[in-house]
């Protein structure tokens, strides 16, 4: 991978020229009442004020998996809400906690497992929305495979950060052991060549790798659908920011939902983006990583059929937490609700669609 981390925002794009014609057909306050409407360019900010420079890290390098947000930058969306965004690539080596609590950006794309941890250790950061539904954590078999507890006693692949997200939930239901463990380095060639292990990935690129290196198409095991149920890609920002200005989280939170949402309909303006950020992404990639997402409902579905992409619920963040603690992860008498707010979330199609 490239060693340096590219981004980039609005101004910058247009140096692009010919994408940035028509993209409109290419496709806060911690209180809920002023979001009764969509706000728009007139309402959300004086259209004679500068727009408001922010900072979004990505966890990883530019794929489609992070679309959304490329896409708003793309195609105007987060001018349209008086913000000038610079998106941030992240990588292997990145701490997007040390990032966003040293100001060295605005919001981090999380997960749901940190932000409790988080709470655990006193770091003043919540989650404001969650673009996936569901994890994309998958763990992928040689052919043969019918059901994730076939697994049990199989050498697995996986990474470090494993051990303190799903592999103490697949130990807790499902059996799995720590005998069964082989350090995984992103490369699937260790598991094509072991023919009864099975290896971690994400449902948008592993299997596609796999099928290209291995020649055969591998059994895939989603683990959301098997209990695994954390929040994934979410947008999280410092406590300070919410009390301060809840305004821009609010603008930051609407303005890259509606960028998901345009994604779906065309994402060519947004894959631009990311294959300038990441060269070494293909077109091939980007297709699949997009195919999946929608296959397996990753960003829309649950209750963000009704209640729009990046929806959350106290429900399903107890359910997380209540399974994670008992396979011991957190402690029992962590106040998990100070992981998160709903202040932002939940507005319903019709809102983000207007």
């Amino acid at each position: 991978m490239k060693s340096q981390v590219p981004s980039f925002n609005r101004r910058q794009f247009i140096r692009y020229g010919s994408l940035a014609l028509g993209t409109g057909v290419l496709a806060a306050c911690t209180g809920r009442s002023q979001t009764d409407q969509a706000p728009t360019a007139a309402n959300s900010t004086a259209a004679d004020q500068p727009l408001q420079t922010v900072t979004f890290g990505t966890n990883w390098y530019a794929q489609a998996e992070h679309g959304g947000f490329y896409q708003a930058v793309a195609t105007g969306i987060y001018n349209d809400y008086g913000l000038d965004v610079t998106v941030q690539m992240g990588g292997p080596q990145v701490n997007g906690t040390q990032l966003l609590m040293g100001g060295a950006v605005d919001f981090f794309m999380g997960y749901t497992a940190d932000a409790v941890k988080a709470v655990e250790e006193g770091i003043p950061k919540r989650t404001v929305a969650a673009i996936f539904q569901k994890d994309p954590q998958i763990l992928a078999a040689h052919p043969g495979a019918q059901d994730l507890a076939e697994l049990k006693g199989r050498p697995i692949f996986i990474s470090s950060a494993a051990n303190v997200t799903y592999w103490p939930f697949l130990a807790a239901r499902y059996g799995f052991t720590d005998d069964m463990k082989r350090p995984y380095n992103f490369n699937p060639g260790p598991f094509l060549a072991e023919k009864s292990s099975a290896q971690q990935g994400y449902l948008s690129s592993e299997p596609l790798a796999i099928q290209k290196e291995g020649g055969f198409e591998p059994a895939v095991f989603l683990l959301a659908d098997y209990g695994y149920d954390p929040y994934a890609c979410t947008i999280e920002t410092r406590n300070e920011l919410i009390e301060q200005d809840p305004d821009l989280v609010q603008r930051f939170v609407d303005a890259s939902i509606k960028g998901w949402y345009s994604y779906f309909e065309d994402p060519a303006p947004g894959n631009e983006l990311i294959k300038q950020a990441n060269p070494e992404m293909t077109d091939e990639q980007i297709a699949y990583g997009i195919e999946k997402m929608q296959e397996y409902g990753i960003v829309l579905s649950g209750e963000a059929q009704q209640q729009g992409i990046g929806a959350m619920t106290d429900a399903r963040w107890e359910s997380f937490f209540t399974t994670m603690s008992e396979a011991g992860v957190f402690g029992a008498d962590t106040d998990f609700r100070q992981a998160y707010t709903l202040d932002f979330v939940n507005k319903g199609t019709e809102y983000y669609q207007a």
